[in-house]
C-alpha cells in the first residue's frame, strides 16, 4: 500500500530554514483530496444497496475516480498532484517524495 506522508523531520528543517529567511510557506491541506485521483486500473463495485436500479440489481459500476477506501486512492491522488507540481515549475526533494519546491526570483 502506498501512503505518501511527509517526514517530521523535513517539516522541521522547512519551518526551521523559512523563518531564519523570511521566506513565505504556502500548505495546502485538501479534505476531499482523494476523489480527484483518476484510477488507471478498471475497479468495479457492486451497487449500494438504498441506490439499486429495479430490475438491473446484479449490474456493478465501474469506478472513473478513486473513492476512499481503495488501496488504490493514495497513489491516484499522489500520481495527479506530482503530475501538476511538476508541470507549474516545482521540483521534487530526492530524499522526501512529499516535499516539492519551487525556487522563484522576484525584485
Amino acid at each position: 500500500m502506498f501512503a505518501p506522508v511527509a517526514k517530521m523531520d523535513t517539516i522541521h528543517i522547512i519551518l526551521s530554514t523559512t523563518t531564519q529567511y523570511g521566506w513565505i510557506i504556502f500548505q495546502l491541506d485538501v479534505k476531499s483530496a482523494f476523489l480527484h485521483g483518476d484510477l488507471k486500473e478498471k475497479i468495479f463495485v457492486q451497487q449500494p444497496t438504498c441506490f439499486e436500479k429495479k430490475g438491473k440489481e446484479e449490474k456493478v459500476y465501474k469506478l472513473r475516480k478513486a473513492l476512499y477506501g481503495l488501496k488504490q486512492t493514495p497513489r491516484a491522488w499522489y500520481n495527479k498532484i506530482e503530475t501538476y507540481l511538476i508541470s507549474n515549475g516545482f521540483e521534487r526533494c530526492f530524499r522526501g517524495h512529499t516535499l516539492f519546491t519551487k525556487s522563484q526570483v522576484t525584485f
